[in-house]
């Protein structure tokens, strides 16, 4: 008993399985070629895998009973044997304790496995809990052979049912609930209650009742079917929240004044069976399937349903080789898509999909007649017991081959549901769905179909040109464009190109009709749409110019200038309104996309035509362009002399340069030419502004002075011959126009007064000579300084008399006897200045100090008596060479070099005098006089060098002159010995 379940033998010899391969071929399909090769490395699997349990039974096997990995069996006549799965080598055995001829009817395991209810033969009911070891009795059920018991899936616990349904042989339904307790003092059963709820009847008479099912669907509805031999009762009634323990009694007394639904067949075997598919444990079944006498009725459960809760039934009628003389059918389970069929010596599963039996099991006669098949809905184990062996059937990968069938039966969504991690199988799906479609004229949906196939393109893409299907054929190359990688280049190049032909076909004919303009509206949004998609941009972009070809070859102008946007191509979408002489849209699509290189291009058209909106739109660029790059389109359309054009040249150049402020030679000088031309009076006061400095103006000046000379404008020449600081041509051309601008002219030369004077004897001779106003020409006089009546003198003729120069000649010479006074009172003041600063230095000479031993240097702290001193008036006192090393740096180039000077001369006077030796007797008498002669010139000259050293290092004292306070912004550290003071202190 320890290896019950972990020790089992394959029982290799007794199978014969009869697995009808359905997989469908390609050539079943209808399509020759598909782009998938399906190569398995190994055998697949079989659905369903039979094992047998190694288990010899001490005694024979009565009835056996399995659910939520608990097993129950019924050994010989009073014993019972109970097995945990999960613990496999700790079997439980009981003992009933019967002694009279009672013997075990039925088993009834609740879905928790937790409560065993035994039916015995004597019309008595047994009860055994898992937790214990003691069978009790159910004394309320004495009486009743139970035949099918309903357990409660919602309120079942581990020790208590809950409300429950119990059916009879007599066709009675009992309400009943047991619990695992030992009760009150006075209640000691586990039968809580045990009422009567229905009956049933077959022809008028009581039938027993084979199965019951209690299920609840949405919204509180409770379902309940029960079954007869040959008939099928439906119980639907709702119980409202919070009264399930009420129990069923309101489900049938719902349904007291109208006979319950049911389904009836002819022909009985004497019993029935139903059994019903859970995809997940709790939750409602889904499907059913009822072994009666005609066949197996299976269908699907609907809850929503108000008339049945049965869907979409049929009936599978036993195969001619069940003989319900000596093979009746004894069990049935339903899985998925299968319900198996257990006769006495096979087992039969036939697919509810199509009704074919897909598998059939052979079992041997030593193991006896096969008694029971049972569904373990916890683990989905099928179990077949027989009185000699115990056998399980796994059941793997169910699914595996159910889109074949549904493909056959063309239920393609159901199909591609049940492959979907197949691709292999995917593609043969949808190769039949878009056969199928194509074969019923439903191309558009073949086409969609068709293009998430793996299929030869070219094949699929002919069956619709044959068929002259060009919207399929349109909607399978999208379809495929969409699903073709970025990498693969080619393939989209291809696809986008036939597209657009495709495309522009389908619009050429639609325009043709004037009764499909919305068909047609539509076509062009979408052409347009495909034309916009981003994720094609690139290959349209590349291949532009192909389509540029196909759009003008079907004369599609409107698209191609859509065309030309996406691609921002705009200059070619430019060009076309220029073209068709739509200059302001041109304008348009110009200024929205500010290409200041498409501004140079077409500006010269534009403004030929709109020349004031074409400058508004180069004011709005403002600075983005370069005013230089657009005069060729100014220049050339100025020159024809249309008014407007000229105006709106000129607005333009006006903002360039006093709103851009642009410096560009080029601009002023064009300027300055159509003012000259056009506009004179703005001439003048455009020079006016630009200043009168070279440096500050930025137009061209000997260009602008012939502009001006070539056109007669004398005062704009005059204005620029100032610039040019040309004041003798200047006045020239000046005393052409007017006299005062003459002398404004002459006054320009500040610096140099010979050139004033020069320009001012001009103006006075023009002015005589010319004019002939004696008047004005004594005005010079007074308007320049520089002018003298002498000077102008020789410009009067002859015959004028005296008498007009009196007054000039009487100031000039007033002026004279003035300017000799001041030269005496000068003269008198410098020689009271000179007489006061010989007395000064008469007075300092006197002046003295008194220099005290203790006295210490104020650079050096040392005592200051030891070496060579100066002493300041201020009272600071410095050794000679502790002041020059103060004074040094602080001293200017030259200064220092005339030091350095000085100090080489005061050594080499100092070493000729060390080194004169003295004299002979014979010098002494010969030249005696003249050794004294030279030691007093050497003597002289050491004592000036030395005067002048101390006129530059002791001119003042470093600590109180000019020294000091120029110092005073100077850094401690000179900036170049920073970094080595720096690294001094590391």
């Amino acid at each position: 008993m320890s290896s019950i379940l972990d020790e089992y033998e394959d029982s290799q010899n007794t199978r014969h399985p009869v697995q009808h391969s359905s997989r469908l071929s390609a050539a079943n399909i209808g399509i020759t070629h598909s782009g998938f090769v399906n190569v398995r490395l190994e055998e697949e699997k079989p659905i369903f895998n039979k094992q047998r349990i190694d288990f010899s039974p001490p005694e024979k096997i009565n009835h056996f009973a399995v659910c939520n990995n608990q097993l129950c069996m019924s050994l010989g006549k009073d014993t019972l044997l109970r097995i945990d799965l999960a613990k496999p080598d700790q079997p439980n055995q009981i003992e009933l304790g019967r002694k009279d001829d009672s013997r075990v009817h039925k088993l009834f395991l609740d879905p928790t496995g937790s409560h065993l209810v035994i039916s015995l033969s004597t019309s008595e009911c047994l009860y055994l809990n898992r937790n214990t070891q003691k069978v009790r009795s159910l004394s309320r059920w004495r009486g009743h052979l139970i035949e099918s018991v309903g357990w409660n899936k919602l309120l079942g616990t581990e020790t208590n049912t809950g409300p429950i349904l119990v059916g009879t042989s007599q066709g009675i339904i009992f309400e009943a609930e047991i619990s695992a307790s030992e009760g009150s003092l006075f209640n000691t059963n586990p039968d809580q209650y045990f009422k009567q709820v229905h009956s049933l009847e077959e022809d008028g008479r009581p039938a027993p009742v084979c199965c019951i099912e209690v299920e609840r669907g949405p919204e509180s509805k409770v379902v309940i079917i029960a079954t007869t031999r040959k008939r099928l009762f439906q119980f639907v009634g709702r119980v409202a929240e919070g009264s399930e323990q009420q129990g069923f009694s309101a489900v049938f007394s719902q349904n007291q004044d109208l006979l319950p639904s049911f389904q009836e067949f002819p022909f009985n075997m004497g019993y029935s069976e139903i059994t019903f598919y859970t995809s997940k444990l709790r939750s409602c079944p889904k499907a059913f399937a009822w072994m009666m006498g005609n066949g197996v009725l299976y269908g699907q459960l609907d809850y929503i349903r108000l008339d049945s809760v049965l869907s979409d039934v049929q009936v599978w009628d036993y195969t001619p080789d069940i003989d319900f003389s000596f093979n009746k059918p004894i069990s049935i389970v339903l899985t998925q898509f299968h319900f198996l069929l257990l006769l006495p010596d096979r087992v039969k599963a036939i697919c509810t999909l199509n009704g074919q039996v897909v598998y059939e099991d052979v079992f041997p006669d030593k193991f006896g007649a096969l008694k029971k098949m049972i569904k373990d809905p916890a683990g989905g184990l099928v179990w077949i017991y027989t009185e000699k062996a115990v056998f399980r059937y796994h059941i793997q990968r169910e699914a595996r081959d159910v889109w074949q069938m549904y493909m056959s039966m063309n239920k393609f969504d159901l199909a591609k549901e049940y492959c979907r991690d197949r691709p292999e199988c995917m593609d043969m799906v949808l190769a039949k769905e878009a056969e199928h479609c194509f074969q019923n004229k439903r191309y558009l949906e073949s086409a969609k179909c068709y293009a998430l196939t793996q299929n030869y393109f070219e094949e699929i893409a002919l069956k619709f040109i044959e068929a002259k299907q060009d919207e399929a054929l349109k909607e399978f190359l999208l379809k495929k464009l969409n699903n073709l990688k970025q990498s693969e280049k080619t393939q989209i190049t291809l696809l986008v190109t036939w597209l657009t032909e495709l495309y522009l076909n389908h619009l050429g004919l639609l325009e043709s009709d004037e009764g499909k303009n919305g068909v047609f509206q539509e076509t062009r949004e979408e052409f347009r749409k495909f034309l916009s998609s981003s994720k094609h941009k690139e290959c349209l972009y590349n291949n532009r110019t192909t389509i540029y070809d196909l759009l003008a070859s079907h004369g599609n102008v409107d698209d191609m200038v859509y065309f030309s946007v996406i691609m921002q191509d705009y200059e070619r979408v430019i060009s076309h309104h220029c073209q068709h002489d739509d200059y302001s849209a041109a304008l348009e699509v110009l200024s929205k996309h500010c290409d200041v290189k498409l501004f140079y291009k077409f500006s010269p058209i534009l403004m030929q035509h709109i020349p004031k909106k074409v400058v508004d739109a180069w004011i709005q660029m403002g600075s983005r362009l370069e005013p230089k790059k657009l005069i060729p389109a100014l220049v050339n359309y100025s020159q024809m002399g249309s008014t407007q054009q000229v105006n709106e040249t000129i607005r333009y150049m006006e903002f360039c340069v006093y709103q851009l402020t642009v410096t560009e030679e080029a601009i002023h000088n064009y300027l300055l030419s159509l003012y000259a031309k056009y506009k004179p009076d703005s001439l003048l006061r455009y020079l006016e502004q630009a200043g009168t400095h070279a440096s500050n103006i930025h137009y061209d000046l000997k260009y602008t002075l012939r502009l001006c000379a070539e056109h007669g404008y004398l005062q704009a020449c005059v204005l620029v011959y100032k610039i040019m600081e040309l004041y003798e041509e200047a006045v020239d051309l000046a005393l052409q126009v007017d006299v005062d601008l003459a002398k404004s002219c002459a006054d320009l030369p500040e610096d140099d007064e010979e050139l004033r004077k020069k320009l001012w004897l001009k103006i006075a001779r023009h002015v005589v000579q010319e004019e002939k106003d004696v008047k004005k020409a004594m005005n010079c006089l007074s308007s320049c300084n520089l002018l003298k009546i002498e000077d102008i003198l020789p410009f009067f003729p002859d015959f004028v008399t005296i008498d007009h120069f009196k007054e000039a000649i009487c100031s000039s010479l007033e002026e004279y006897n003035q300017h000799i006074d001041e030269l005496k009172q000068e003269m008198e003041e410098a020689t009271e200045s000179a007489k006061r600063i010989r007395e000064d230095i008469q007075e300092m000479r006197n002046k003295y100090g008194v220099v005290e031993s203790q006295e210490k240097c104020a650079a050096c702290c040392f005592p200051l008596l030891n070496r060579p001193f100066y002493l300041f008036l201020c009272g600071h006192m410095f050794h000679y060479d502790c002041l020059f090393l103060e004074v040094s740096p602080h001293l200017s180039t030259y200064k220092q070099t005339k030091l350095g000077e000085l100090q080489k001369k005061l050594a080499a006077a100092t070493q000729t005098s060390k080194s004169r030796h003295r004299p002979s007797p014979k010098e002494k008498e010969e030249g005696g006089d003249t050794a004294s002669l030279g030691k007093e010139s050497a003597g002289v000259s050491r004592e000036q060098i030395k005067s002048d050293i101390d006129d530059i290092i002791a001119f003042e004292c470093v600590y109180c002159g000019e020294l000091m306070i120029k110092s005073i912004d100077k850094p401690f550290i000179d900036p170049q010995k920073l970094e080595e003071e720096k690294s001094s202190w590391l």
